[in-house]
């Protein structure tokens, strides 16, 4: 009789899980199999030196569509910062050379999406200094304020490789933000794949009005319960993540989180199969 209760309790969860699957609708995609650059209707390149103090200049030539995938390269390219200011004590400004380019793409203000489920298959550099990341930032208020989704990071923490699953919001303080972090060694994954960094994987997030679930090949990374992600007085005391949010996809090179580079990782390919939203 027991066996009989395990056998029927298996089937109500197979039969609950292809039902949540199925209740998702492919409302968007990207599946980047037209060779060139990207399709500036649905797409952003971003430009010069973004943020967090790291060494790629984003540019356009970096990112391109070829053979089904999108491709981000970073290369070493030492040129003339055009935008260098002698004595500037700004990062971006004070650099005289430019020693990477790479490049960040965003669907700001052209594809935004409230809640629903995101999958991207990608495979991604891990050379020492890359920083590749998926996230996603809500379009209204500053950062962090805004919310910031990280499906997916990897860079170095104390020289060890990790990948990250991430989420933040805005305190009481300008530009300082409250985080849900979780930062898995990179060996843990290595140690059921050793081939693991030459394939491609699948990023998931689950979005809905209680929760940020956020996948790795299926096996849950971090879960973000929205009770919890109310921002301070800055933000107005709002949840951010009850607003549409974009999505950015980039490469960064060194920074305050990318740490040291090696001039051997380059040149660095960051390669993305699709991006896929679905909504119920």
């Amino acid at each position: 009789m027991k066996r009989i209760f395990i056998s029927i309790y298996l089937w109500i969860a197979c039969i609950a899980v292809l039902f949540a699957q199925s209740s998702y609708k492919l409302v968007w995609s990207d599946e980047f199999n037209q060779d060139g650059l990207l399709d500036t209707a649905v797409w952003n390149y971003e430009g010069g030196f973004a943020r967090n103090e790291e060494l790629q200049w984003y540019q356009p030539d970096n990112a391109y569509c070829k053979g089904g995938y999108l491709i981000i390269e970073a290369l070493q390219e030492k040129r003339l910062n055009p935008n260098y200011l002698e004595g500037s004590k700004d990062w971006r400004t004070s650099r005289e050379f430019i020693e990477c380019t790479s490049s960040s793409v965003t669907t700001a203000g052209k594809k935004e999406f409230l809640y629903g489920r995101i999958e991207i298959r990608a495979r991604i550099p891990v050379g020492k200094g890359a920083w590749p990341a998926i996230w996603l930032l809500g379009r209204s208020m500053e950062w962090p304020s805004c919310g910031e989704i990280d499906i997916m990071e990897f860079y170095r923490k104390q020289g060890v490789p990790h990948i990250l699953a991430n989420a933040a919001w805005g305190t009481d303080q300008r530009w300082a933000a409250k985080w849900n972090s979780k930062a898995i060694p990179f060996d843990y994954f290595l140690s059921k794949n050793s081939d693991w960094a030459s394939e491609f994987h699948v990023w998931r997030m689950d979005w809905d009005e209680e929760a940020i679930c956020l996948y790795l090949d299926d096996e849950l990374l971090n879960k973000i319960l929205l009770k919890d992600t109310y921002n301070g007085i800055i933000g107005e005391r709002r949840n951010p993540f009850m607003q549409p949010h974009y999505l950015l996809l980039n490469l960064a090179i060194g920074g305050v989180n990318g740490g040291d580079v090696s001039s051997e990782a380059f040149p660095m390919r960051y390669e993305i199969d699709y991006v896929r939203v679905y909504q119920k």
